[in-house]
């Protein structure tokens, strides 16, 4: 189960923070929950409970997301939703592992980002039952390591 949470935090990385996430340039006032606009609590109520822990650039690129959401499609903004609720649901370990994958993925050169997207393509597209027996055979290969925390 660790595995799959991280290789779904890898991907959601990936994507969260190469399509949606950009830096503005301006410092937000860094704004409690209670001080979002209710908009801004829509998107991100995901995040509600955990809000007022996030770290200062955590809240910053969530407000990104929030601000240019409305100028989305219906399919982006379900699949905003989805990370940012997988994202919710994931350990502070498991978090950091997914932004030390995307940043290892950032660095790597085009051909290789683009073999790497076209296997997750392909495995996307397996039966769930193959792709059940894959996690299953990485996960006997693998064993999750414990954290040192």
């Amino acid at each position: 189960m660790v595995r799959k949470n991280l290789f779904l935090a890898f991907a959601f990385s990936i994507c969260f923070f190469s399509g949606f996430a950009h830096a503005k340039g301006n410092v937000t006032n860094d704004p409690s929950w209670n001080r979002l606009t209710e908009d801004q609590r829509k998107v991100l109520s995901p995040l509600s409970s955990e809000w007022d822990t996030l770290r200062p650039w955590q809240r910053e690129k969530m407000l990104d997301i929030a601000h240019d959401y409305p100028k989305m499609n219906a399919e982006q903004q379900e699949r905003v939703q989805r990370r940012l609720n997988k994202w919710s649901r994931m350990t502070p370990y498991e978090r950091e592992n997914a932004r030390k994958k995307y940043q290892a993925m950032k660095e790597l050169p085009p051909e290789k980002k683009e073999a790497l997207k076209q296997k997750w393509h392909e495995y996307e597209n397996l039966p769930e039952e193959q792709r059940d027996q894959l996690r299953q055979s990485h996960q006997d290969a693998h064993p999750p390591q414990k954290s040192a925390q």
